[in-house]
C-alpha cells in the first residue's frame, strides 16, 4: 500500500538520525547515559540481583561511549530496515526495544533531583521523555501492522477450522455413502 511505503521511511527517519548521531558524535549521548546510570545506581542497592550489577555501577566514559555507539548502530540499522520495508515488523519491534531505555533515561526527576535541575532542564527532560514514549508506542504499532494480511494467529485458527470442517464434511459424506449403500442393498434384497 502506498501509505506504508511513505509512512515507514518517514517514521524511521528520526530513529536513523538519532542512531547515526550517536555513532558519529557520542559525547552528548554519553552525558545523558551517564546521568541515567548515576540515577540507576543511586536507586538500586549494592548487592541487588546477587551482586551481578556491582561491576557495572561506575562504567568508564570509554565503556559508555562504546555502549552508546553500539546502541546507535543498532538503532540506525533497525531504522534502515524499517524504512526499506525489510522485515518491517521485526525492525519496528527492535526500535521499540531500543527506544524504551532512552525514554527511561529521561524519566521524570525525583523530588530530590528536581531541586538540582533548572526549569529549562526539567522542560527538556520531560520533552525527551514524552518523545521517547511516543516513539516507542509508534514503533509498537508499526510492529503490529500486518500490512493488510491476517495475523499468524488468525491463519492458524482459520487452518484448524478449515481442517475440522473438511473432516466433518468427509465424515458426513462417508456416512451418507454408507447409508446409500445400505439402502441399495435393502432394495436389492427386497427385489430378489
Amino acid at each position: 500500500m502506498l501509505l506504508r511505503r511513505i509512512a515507514r521511511p518517514l517514521f524511521a527517519s528520526w530513529f536513523l538520525s538519532e542512531g547515526v548521531d550517536a555513532l558519529r558524535r557520542p559525547t552528548a549521548h554519553v552525558a545523558v547515559a551517564r546521568g541515567a546510570v548515576d540515577r540507576l545506581t543511586a536507586t538500586v542497592p549494592r548487592g541487588a540481583l546477587g551482586g551481578a550489577l556491582d561491576a557495572y555501577r561506575h562504567p568508564s566514559d570509554a565503556q559508555l561511549t562504546t555502549v552508546v555507539r553500539v546502541h546507535g548502530g543498532a538503532t540506525a540499522l533497525a531504522a534502515l530496515l524499517l524504512a526499506t520495508g525489510r522485515a518491517p515488523r521485526a525492525s519496528a519491534l527492535a526500535l521499540a526495544a531500543l527506544t524504551l531505555p532512552l525514554a527511561a533515561a529521561d524519566a521524570p526527576a525525583s523530588r530530590k533531583e528536581r531541586g538540582q535541575l533548572t526549569e529549562q532542564e526539567k522542560k527538556d527532560r520531560k520533552a525527551r521523555f514524552l518523545r521517547g514514549l511516543a516513539l516507542t508506542g509508534g514503533a509498537l504499532i508499526a510492529a503490529a501492522d500486518t500490512a493488510g494480511r491476517p495475523s499468524v494467529r488468525w491463519r492458524v485458527e482459520h487452518a484448524r477450522a478449515t481442517r475440522a470442517a473438511a473432516a466433518r464434511t468427509a465424515a458426513a459424506a462417508a456416512t451418507a455413502a454408507a447409508a446409500k449403500k445400505a439402502a441399495s442393498k435393502k432394495i436389492a434384497d427386497a427385489v430378489h
